[in-house]
């Protein structure tokens, strides 16, 4: 009889089923990385002011920025899935960025509508906030992060950092899954 190995157990254990939902996943996540993909979470109205702000954390001035990366689809992911359950701080921050944005720039009638010095000036004015330290790690994390989760867009943040995106695994990887004498 054969030894039960990790590679063998786990091989037994993928079903058809397993198949067919990782076939699901992979086609999800490569439609979330067309710029047409669209919002599960976010509105039509919230998404170009949340992806105005976020262009201005990570700009696009010489190199590819976060409009370039698709954040905001990043977001809209995070929004619905593992920070669900801070759909509220989004919500009121957004509110009370507009809010500030009508007190700053009464001749604006919406966030992506501002020039870059207004729309700085509007990102200083709310930086202290909580939702604007959630908007930037999740900028930052939507322009690094692995595409599969609908950021990093044609690979432009990794590309930025001069991260290869290559699978490079050399020995000693995988020598415990070896038959055992």
């Amino acid at each position: 009889m054969d030894p039960v190995t990790r590679r063998s157990l786990l091989l037994s254990a993928i079903s058809a089923a397993t198949l067919s939902d990782i076939a699901q996943a992979q086609q999800h996540a490569h439609s979330a990385l067309t710029s047409n993909a669209p919002f599960r979470y976010l509105s039509a109205t919230d998404a170009p002011e949340i992806e105005a702000l976020a262009a201005q954390i990570i700009p696009s001035d010489g190199t590819p920025g976060a409009r370039e990366a698709g954040c905001i689809h990043f977001i809209d992911r995070a929004l619905e899935t593992f920070d669900r359950d801070r759909r509220d701080l989004y919500r009121n921050g957004l509110a009370a960025t507009q809010k500030k944005r009508a007190e700053l720039f009464p001749q604006a009638r919406t966030i992506a509508s501002l020039d870059n010095a207004s729309a700085i000036a509007l990102l200083k004015a709310i930086e202290p906030s909580e939702f604007f330290k959630l908007l930037r790690t999740h900028t930052i994390m939507g322009f690094l992060a692995a595409p599969a989760w609908g950021g990093n867009q044609g690979l432009v943040g990794w590309t930025h950092i001069g991260l290869e995106h290559k699978m490079s695994f050399q020995p000693p990887f995988g020598f415990y899954d070896g038959e055992s004498k």
